[in-house]
């Protein structure tokens, strides 16, 4: 009798595409402009070998610095040594450093050196050539807006921007994209002019986190959410992105820049998009971005702004244990500047599902604690059939995702409190990562880098979010300018009582995380 053959896989490919295995880079290098500046120093080096550590990078890869110092191959990799030992995620090893430092090399010039960027363009042919990188390469513009324009034009001179079916070629920019909608336009069409929209990634590294990316889990995966994320249940939503440190070394950067360019056109507005947004009937970049956008164009700020806004600077003042400066006495900055450290304002969505309920946005250095976080304040209960001596202590139900630095989830919710007597307070479910996972979660900038690598642009605003979130900001921006100084605040405190005078009239609260 013979035995019948097992049935076919519906898809006999179905374990090349398991999702739980980690996607790895193909023939590629990376060439970093700013190089030797604190954010490559400090992240993208560093990223770059917890990838290599982890697997994620193929074997050939090459990193190729760009800067004004006369450095050697063996300078450049011991600048990268230094950074990795002092910032990666991972511990240092020898094999994988090898490894990695076989491809390292640097190039030294000025962004309007023409013969610099020859060399570059030399240097990459060789690498293709010897390396296996096979003509894809990622450049990644760490430096200053201003010299966007003449990076992406010496690219183009030389060719390195060229791309066809057989390589391809893609530039990652990080922020700020811009200062007002106007800019971030004129920018956009000077990166598209030399690289098409999808070969453009604009990094927010906010996006890259993983308690961002588990907004969409959290929402989309759980039905005992999605049914109550809507303005029948919810009262108000607060985003806050708070920082416990001032200026220090940045003053000549952030003045004239401020808190609402800084972190809520880009980190805010992002985050208010992945909560408020439909359900996309894929996790693809095209049906992600789309349902961003949309969401975003149904937002806007409102008015009136004297009410409905708040900005401040930060006086000198305790921060814990530490006697602090204030921000006209910090180094470099202007004392007479108008430039907001603290920001806030009020945002409203037109749609059905968020008709009504207001998004409170705010972001501010010196402020109590270093924190991120998303809490949705739901409305109280229609009848309680409590009486008021009862529920003296119960607030509003919440729940509060935690972007950082304790990443995880919280629920608060009314509970009884052992006895006889019948009285009902707040008590918290609290998730964390760090207790659910073995596996630490891999830096911003190791996913959005590999991301690039890999073509996957889910994580990546579009310009047409940059140019929208500038709209969005815009008004209150301009309403600021013409407003004079921006109220005082002292260091360690939780920003200007104006802040907290624009939801009382609401009869809300800030948080106090």
């Amino acid at each position: 009798m013979t035995r019948p053959h097992p049935a076919p896989l519906a898809n006999p490919l179905r374990a090349l595409d398991d999702t739980r295995l980690p996607r790895i880079a193909g023939p590629s290098g990376m060439v970093i402009f700013g190089v030797t500046g604190d954010l490559a120093r400090k992240k993208l080096l560093p990223a770059v070998y917890d990838l290599a550590s982890r697997g994620l990078l193929p074997a050939g890869f090459t990193l190729i610095g760009f800067g004004r110092r006369e450095w050697s191959k063996q300078d450049f990799e011991a600048y990268v040594k230094d950074a990795v030992t002092a910032s990666a995620r991972n511990d240092f090893n020898e094999n994988v450093w090898n490894r990695l430092a076989e491809g390292m090399h640097f190039v030294t010039g000025a962004f309007d050196d023409d013969a610099a960027f020859d060399r570059l363009a030399d240097l990459l042919a060789e690498m293709d050539a010897t390396r296996g990188t096979g003509g894809n390469w990622a450049f990644y513009l760490s430096v200053p807006p201003e010299h966007f324009a003449g990076v992406i034009n010496q690219l183009d001179r030389c060719g390195m921007a060229a791309q066809d079916e057989n390589r391809w070629r893609r530039v990652i920019i990080e922020k700020p994209f811009g200062h007002d909608q106007a800019s971030a336009r004129e920018l956009n069409a000077v990166v598209n002019t030399v690289f098409p929209e999808n070969a453009v990634f604009r990094i927010d590294h906010y996006l890259g986190k993983e308690t961002v990316q588990n907004i969409m889990a959290l929402r989309f995966s759980n039905q005992m959410f999605e049914p109550v994320w809507n303005s029948h249940y919810i009262d108000h939503v607060q985003i806050t992105m708070a920082e416990d440190i001032g200026l220090g070394g940045r003053a000549g950067y952030y003045d004239g820049i401020g808190a609402a360019r800084d972190v809520i056109q880009n980190h805010l507005i992002q985050l208010l998009a992945l909560v408020a947004m439909e359900e996309p009937t894929s996790f693809s970049p095209r049906r992600l971005k789309a349902e961003k956008l949309k969401v975003l164009r149904a937002t806007t700020a409102v008015g009136p702004f004297e009410e409905t806004t708040a900005r401040g600077q930060y006086t000198a003042g305790w921060q814990g244990s530490e006697r602090v400066v204030g921000l006209r006495e910090e180094e470099g900055f202007d004392p007479n500047s108008t430039t907001e450290t603290y920001a806030a304002c009020t945002m409203q969505i037109n749609s059905r599902r968020w008709a009504g309920v207001p998004f409170y946005l705010r972001t501010g250095k010196r402020l109590g604690r270093r924190v991120t976080e998303i809490a949705l304040v739901f409305k109280r209960p229609p009848y309680q059939p409590f009486t008021e001596g009862q529920t003296d202590l119960l607030t509003n139900n919440a729940v509060v995702i935690r972007v950082q630095p304790d990443e995880g989830v919280l629920m608060r919710f009314g509970s009884k409190v052992p006895g006889s007597a019948f009285e009902v307070r707040d008590v918290n479910m609290d998730f964390s990562y760090s207790e659910a996972f073995t596996e630490q979660s891999p830096e911003a900038y190791e996913r959005l880098i590999l991301d690039a690598l890999l073509d996957e642009s889910s994580l990546f605003p579009t310009n047409d979010e940059v140019e929208r979130s500038w709209e969005i900001l815009d008004p209150v921006l301009e309403f600021w300018a013409a407003g004079g100084r921006p109220d005082e605040y002292q260091a360690g405190t939780w920003g200007p009582e104006s802040a907290d005078r624009m939801l009382r009239k609401d009869g809300r609260e800030w948080r106090r995380p």
